[in-house]
């Protein structure tokens, strides 16, 4: 229920905050696509042996020209030889889309042009380029007696593929709360 208040706020600061001049583009609330399914599965045999699994979901719950914010579930279970941990987090994921088209100068060769040449290549036309954030919370669950928080950032681009079909590739940095045999503690990770 803390959640969904929590999701509601969030998003209510989000649309107020934004500009809403005569004629502007109207912004799409739950438009839901694009819809997200990622899946990491790792076993690490060397030590300390661990075996993780991590299943994400998410949806598109406000767009507003290139601004983007998603919601997404994660489940994280890690098993090793010296601790189990099961977490389930909600979060919020503010996007900005094609944040290099800030430097669209000099009018001659334009900067933006040139890093998504360097970067992208033949690709340059079919990929969206995006900087976010990620805030939320870890839900209580059985090793967790309380909610914790969720936080980072991340940097990354989508690559259109075909019509509906696109591969997100991102790098994130979070940090988040994890209670592993009566401590409790903050992670943090690179993903």
């Amino acid at each position: 229920m803390l959640t969904i208040a929590w999701v509601i706020r969030a998003l209510s600061i989000v649309i107020v905050a934004m500009p809403f001049a005569a004629g502007a583009e109207p912004v799409d609330v739950l438009p839901i696509r694009p819809l997200s399914f990622d899946a990491i599965i790792r076993d690490q045999t060397f030590a300390p042996n661990e075996r993780a699994i991590e299943l994400q979901t998410g949806f598109t719950a406000l767009w507003y020209r290139d601004l983007e914010v998603r919601a997404v579930y994660r489940f994280l279970d890690l098993h090793s030889e010296t601790e189990d941990v099961t977490q389930h987090i909600v979060f919020l994921n503010p996007r900005w889309n094609n944040f290099i088209d800030v430097l669209d100068f000099p009018s001659r060769h334009p900067i933006n042009q040139i890093i998504r040449h360097v970067l992208f290549g033949p690709l340059q036309h079919r990929v969206v380029p995006y900087l976010g954030g990620v805030g939320g919370m870890v839900l209580p669950g059985p090793q967790n007696d309380h909610p914790g928080r969720f936080y980072g950032g991340q940097v990354g681009a989508r690559f259109l593929l075909t019509a509906g079909v696109s591969l997100d590739v991102s790098l994130e940095y979070s940090r988040f709360a994890t209670q592993v045999e009566d401590r409790s503690d903050e992670a943090q990770r690179w993903l």
